[in-house]
């Protein structure tokens, strides 16, 4: 009996190698190569098949006319999300941590998806009688969707077919498993082979697929970056420990706005939208305090008020501190570095904590002017108003760079009541909102001199 031959393929990147190796020879990760039985070559060594015959191609102009409906997932927050609702004949894949909420949401949009169509929820690591539990308490108990406990995807694919589903979902891409690969699940091969038949099964068939996808301890969806390559839209479920409160970001998407952010609060009943995101990241004080300076931060097409707190304290050591949470730690000390060159700010012996309230992540330039306001604040234990608003990019010649979307955040922060904004000077609108005094400034020093 011949001896079946096998490669060592990494988990992480997919490339293949005769013989393990400790190190993965293209992505350089360590103790990722997995042996995996080499694919047959019966088939090329058979006679040829015979050539497919070709389509005939179709004008884009033909297609561009046609109308695109999208399919409501019953949330607004996530129809957000990806762009307007669900297209026909997308693939999404959705990722978190373990118990963030994603079956939850699922099973939510099941429901929902159900009144306009078909829907089959396919689960590979719950029983029938566990989804049904959760559904319970969900208050889905009514609901009419279709429940498959099954891990072979050739298998869910023709009860999706039989069906005529509008939409699948598969919990999780992980446990599926393909008769034409003889690896186990959650190998490279079997991610790669399960998720291109379920591609060719939504673009043929013009189902909308959902993937449910587990993530590794950096928070990617576990298996080679190829993945996310293959599909048409890539959701993050992101959250702080010990809050109630879910962000879902979408990374990649062919549909709509990448880096838009959803909204969730999780409760008895499921995940509930947060309409107003805002206020759920902005506390404001009874009282003014130092430190303290509210920016405006852009995340996808949405606005959110965020509070910047920076506490600048004596340092004990030869050493002073910077601690940055929410803020990248590079960025925080080339602004204190901007901030003593150009307005003569003393931190040098000061240990500096710098915070965003709330767990999110500040990812763009427009808070660099908030950072040193609050900077300062802290240093001389001087309050900022309640009612001031700041945002703008700090150049290291110490001038104030404009931002993008500068008069949609100066909208959001007076729809919360903010009377007080200072913006660079390309930002100020022509006619500010009602309500608002709106200041323009260029340099950091002027920055400073205004409070």
């Amino acid at each position: 009996m011949a001896k079946s031959k096998e490669v060592f393929v990494c988990q992480n990147c997919g490339a293949s190698s005769p013989k393990w190796q400790g190190q993965c020879p293209t992505c350089g990760e360590w103790n990722t190569l997995v042996a995996e039985a080499a694919p047959s070559g019966a088939r090329a060594a058979g006679p040829k098949a015979p050539r497919a015959v070709r389509a005939d191609a179709t004008s884009l102009a033909a297609e561009a006319v046609l109308d695109q409906p999208r399919l409501s997932t019953g949330s607004a927050e996530l129809d957000r999300v990806l762009g307007g609702g669900l297209v026909f004949g997308s693939v999404t894949l959705i990722g978190g941590d373990p118990g963030i909420g994603k079956s939850t949401l699922m099973l939510q949009a099941a429901a929902a998806l159900n009144a306009l169509g078909p829907v089959l929820y396919a689960t590979g690591e719950e029983s029938l009688k566990q989804v049904a539990l959760r559904a319970r308490r969900l208050g889905l108990a009514d609901a009419t969707a279709r429940l498959l406990a099954e891990t072979g995807v050739e298998e869910i694919v023709g009860v999706a077919t039989a069906l005529g589903a509008r939409v699948l979902i598969v919990d999780s891409i992980q446990t599926m498993h393909s008769e034409r690969i003889e690896s186990a699940p959650g190998a490279v091969a079997q991610l790669r082979e399960c998720t291109a038949e379920l591609v060719r099964f939504a673009k043929a068939s013009g189902t909308a697929v959902l993937l449910v996808g587990h993530v590794t301890k950096e928070g990617q969806i576990a298996g080679p970056r190829v993945l996310e390559h293959m599909v048409d839209t890539v959701l993050y479920f992101e959250s702080d420990t010990g809050s109630r409160f879910r962000v879902l970001r979408s990374v990649k998407n062919r549909f709509g706005a990448a880096n838009e952010i959803g909204v969730f609060a999780m409760a008895e009943q499921g995940l509930r939208e947060v309409t107003n995101p805002s206020a759920i990241f902005l506390s404001r004080h009874a009282e003014p305090v130092s430190g303290s300076v509210i920016t405006v931060m852009r995340e996808g097409t949405r606005s959110l008020l965020i509070e910047v707190q920076v506490l600048a304290d004596a340092s004990l050591g030869n050493n002073p501190r910077r601690v940055a949470v929410g803020i990248d730690g590079n960025r925080l000390t080339m602004l204190l570095a901007v901030a003593h060159r150009h307005a003569g700010l003393l931190l040098g012996g000061q240990d500096v904590f710098a915070n965003v309230v709330g767990g999110v992540r500040l990812a763009e330039t427009a808070g660099d002017l908030a950072i040193v306001l609050a900077a300062r604040s802290s240093l001389q234990d001087i309050p900022l108003p309640n009612s001031l608003v700041a945002f703008g990019e700090l150049g290291l010649a110490g001038e104030i760079r404009p931002v993008p979307f500068g008069e949609e955040r100066l909208r959001e922060a007076a729809k919360h009541g903010f009377k007080l904004a200072l913006v660079p000077e390309a930002n100020v609108p022509k006619r500010p909102p009602e309500g608002m005094t709106v200041r323009g400034v260029t340099r950091l020093s002027q920055a400073l001199d205004a409070f």
